[in-house]
């Protein structure tokens, strides 16, 4: 049996994070100025005491990494994983527990990972193959290689304290990724690319699970977790409290984030003169590509206010309109007094890619035409599919993927 990759064994981090001890309700700029000047002189004049506090921000995490796997790292902010990913690559200690890790580690943690801010572009490359302990033949055979997926020809000579975070991003990823590490450890830092550099990363990515070496890809967009990983951990408060296929452990998590949002849904906003939304609402959420998908939607008007076009707008994340579900009634709607409506309905067979949308809302009343944006955020996850069909990436279905059957028929010449 292949020997794990990375095991970690009852890992914690723990930091003591010094505070001030005061009972006063409200402080005024004098009296932080009057602090600092007292610190200054060894003094506290503060009314209050220093004390330590301690914080766990990794606690009892346990886990084993094969060869080649591709592990998606997920949790809310807090919870503990870029201080996984900082342990994992020896730029701090553990507090307790232990970390085995075999092959050579190349991590870009954050814009300008590894980099020296005085050296150029061509030197920063032979500086972070040194850093990995590649020979100069070995960062000569990949050079090229590097350089035309950053594409940073143009600046390779300048110092990279002068390239845009974009730049720098590119930049590091490439080198990262072309310097054949066994293991490649990245953060959320893909986010600072544009989305085309993003699908290129993607599919290094992939490519290098191919080839046998290991990922780990801490993000929160889950629909590039499930592109390219196959399982996936959980974080929360500094635990693992889930671990298994990518697919299982991000559903799990989204609607754990959605039950908790429920009551924070919708905050009332106002359509124009006279008309609320009061209530937005899909279920369930995230919701499966292809499965029936809830939908309620509630209304407050004035009276004498007449409703003659209503709906709502689906939109992906790069703010192109997907679709609209159309809520006009024959006629109108007019509301006789000051009240509120509610719409129920059903998506048949929600045809999105899986992906993050948002959805919004227009309205066409007594010559307003307002629009609201950003009413509801709606996960899509991977339709179940029969497993006689490999369906593409998302990232190159499009938005909308159609239903149908086909038949494939032998024939002679």
């Amino acid at each position: 049996m292949t020997a794990p990759v990375i095991e970690v064994e009852g890992l914690g981090k723990r930091y003591m994070i010094r505070r001030q001890s005061t009972g006063d309700r409200y402080r005024t700029l004098r009296d932080d100025l009057t602090a600092a000047a007292a610190r200054l002189f060894g003094r506290n004049q503060s009314g209050g005491r220093l004390e330590k506090v301690e914080h766990w921000a990794l606690r009892d995490v346990s886990f084993q990494i094969q060869p080649g796997d591709r592990i998606g790292i997920i949790g809310r902010n807090g919870a503990g994983k870029s201080t996984l990913l900082k342990l994992l690559s020896r730029i701090t200690q553990p507090t307790e527990g232990r970390i085995r890790m075999r092959g050579r580690v190349a991590s870009l943690l954050e814009v300008g990972t590894g980099f020296h801010p005085e050296l150029t572009g061509r030197e920063n490359i032979y500086f972070n193959g040194a850093l990995l302990g590649m020979s100069r033949s070995e960062i000569d055979a990949a050079f090229d290689a590097i350089v035309d997926f950053s594409g940073v020809e143009s600046h390779l000579d300048v110092p990279v304290k002068r390239y845009s975070s974009g730049m720098y991003t590119r930049l590091a990823f490439s080198v990262a990724a072309h310097l054949e590490p066994d293991i490649l450890i990245v953060d959320e830092v893909l986010a600072v690319g544009d989305a085309g550099f993003q699908r290129k990363c993607i599919g290094k990515m992939e490519q290098i699970g191919r080839e046998g070496r290991t990922v780990l890809f801490v993000s929160h967009n889950m629909t590039a977790l499930q592109s390219l990983c196959s399982t996936a951990i959980e974080l929360d408060h500094g635990r693992l409290i889930a671990s298994g296929s990518v697919l299982d452990v991000v559903t799990a998590y989204l609607r754990r984030q959605d039950e908790s949002m429920q009551d924070r849904l919708v905050q009332a906003r106002e359509a124009g003169d006279g008309l609320t939304v009061t209530t937005l609402q899909f279920s369930p959420s995230p919701a499966f590509s292809g499965e029936d998908v809830k939908y309620r939607l509630s209304l407050k008007g004035r009276q004498g206010l007449r409703i003659d076009g209503l709906a709502l707008l689906i939109q992906t994340k790069e703010r192109d309109r997907a679709g609209i579900v159309d809520l006009r009634k024959s006629g109108g709607y007019k509301f006789d007094k000051t009240c509120a409506i509610t719409i129920d309905g059903t998506l048949a067979a929600l045809p999105l890619v899986e992906g993050p949308y948002s959805i919004g809302l227009y309205a066409s009343y007594d010559g307003q035409q307002p629009t609201l944006d950003d009413l509801l955020s709606l996960e899509v996850l991977p339709r179940q599919r029969n497993t006689d069909v490999v369906p593409y990436p998302a990232r190159v279905r499009g938005v909308v993927e159609f239903d149908g059957s086909f038949s494939i028929t032998e024939h002679d010449k």
